[in-house]
């Protein structure tokens, strides 16, 4: 899979709403047949900084996402919200969900 985490830090005026301006984006992304998952979560450490996880099959469906109409649009309407341009991690990896992190292993409750 396509494995991608992003860091978006938000202008302050528009960091509350943020959720609600990439909403459409959001769920247009996360209906596209090769995504895995496109998760936003807002940093505990800075309020203005958002982090997307996201995952896409493969390099076909990556592609087809930064091909998108959804993604142009995305690319039009959310870099005026932003601080500085977002930073990024992509990397493939040879899986195609999360694996557990045994070191932190729940034990089974009854």
């Amino acid at each position: 899979m396509i494995f991608i985490t992003a860091k978006f830090r938000i202008l302050p005026e528009h960091a509350e709403r943020w959720p609600e301006i990439t909403a459409e984006f959001t769920e247009a992304t996360r209906a596209e047949p090769g995504c895995l998952w496109f998760d936003w979560s807002r940093s505990l450490a800075d309020p203005g900084e958002y982090v997307l996880v996201e995952a896409f099959r493969d390099d076909a469906a990556a592609v087809a996402h930064v091909r998108s109409e959804h993604f142009r649009q995305a690319q039009r309407t959310l870099p005026p919200h932003l601080v500085e341009t977002p930073r990024i991690v992509n990397t493939t990896v040879p899986q195609d969900d999360w694996s557990e992190l045994t070191e932190m292993a729940v034990p089974a409750r009854d």
